[in-house]
């Protein structure tokens, strides 16, 4: 069993810290919203996914699963802290870190024994790097610690599913030490013969969750093109996306035409990948 604390109740905190506890670790998760987490506390879920509220009643129940708004109390015991919060397009297109460097700087001024800090949340290659810069400025004293990317790939709707039986799992861990405590957390899918992609340049990791969503939105983009040439030729486009997702190499998933792609993740992926690639040149 391994301790965790998750830092932010979202999307993919709340999702991530319930099934990670339904794999028989004991999970805290941490958030700055009382209301938010007194309601989590009486089994109020704050946006709908279908069995989230089950697994989390359960999880509780079993005395798996609990919340707080005290970070200190969070990582008290705790061997991984994740960081699982919000990381929004800013005006500029990149992605805005401010609530990543916030709650670093908290994590540094309390971090008091040896912890692995796993950024969960989608954020620019380096950013792992910044954030240790970050947590070393905040030590009250001398701590060791590892610092690791597990990026998430859920869907909204299937979350659940998609974290139980992923296609993989990322990892990215620069010492032996950090990778033994993600991976055991993980362990539960081993059975299910998961991939399990272990990244020793923690960069690596950054960019796979980037690269990812960015090539499901050209995917998108694309069909939504050559729909556009379908019309002008009078071909039918169902049949082409069809026929191009025969193609193991290709594949049919998001290669259905109709509306843009949108959502919560393409749009600002795409656009901090643009950015990560611009300050590179």
């Amino acid at each position: 069993m391994i301790r965790i604390c998750m830092v932010g109740t979202g999307y993919v905190g709340l999702v991530s810290g319930a099934c990670m506890a339904d794999f028989g670790h004991r999970v805290t998760c941490v958030d700055i919203n009382a209301e938010r987490i007194a309601g989590l506390v009486t089994g109020v879920i704050p946006f709908y996914e279908p069995g989230l509220d089950t697994l989390v009643l359960k999880n509780v129940a079993e005395e798996r699963l609990d919340f707080t708004t005290s970070l200190a109390e969070g990582m008290r015991e705790a061997d991984i802290v994740f960081i699982a919060v919000q990381t929004p397009q800013s005006a500029s297109g990149e992605a805005d870190l401010q609530y990543v460097l916030k709650v670093s700087e908290e994590i540094g001024a309390l971090l008091d024994d040896y912890k692995v800090i796993v950024t969960k949340s989608t954020v620019p290659v380096g950013t792992n790097r910044r954030v240790a810069e970050v947590i070393r400025a905040n030590l009250r004293s001398e701590v060791e610690f590892d610092m690791a990317s597990n990026p998430e790939f859920l869907r909204e709707g299937s979350s659940i599913e998609d974290f139980m039986r992923p296609d993989r799992v990322v990892i990215g861990a620069e010492t032996a030490r950090s990778e033994e405590l993600l991976s055991e957390i993980y362990r539960p899918l081993y059975l299910l013969d998961t991939p399990i992609v272990s990244c020793p340049r923690i960069e690596t990791a950054e960019l796979i969750k980037y690269a990812s969503n960015s090539f499901l939105a050209v995917k998108i983009s694309f069909i939504n093109e050559i729909a556009t040439l379908a019309d002008k030729v009078g071909a039918d486009v169902s049949q082409v996306s069809k026929a191009m997702g025969l193609d193991r190499r290709i594949g049919g998933k998001f290669l259905h035409a109709g509306l843009a792609f949108g959502g919560s993740c393409f749009p600002k992926d795409t656009h901090a990948l643009c950015h990560i690639a611009l300050k590179q040149g």
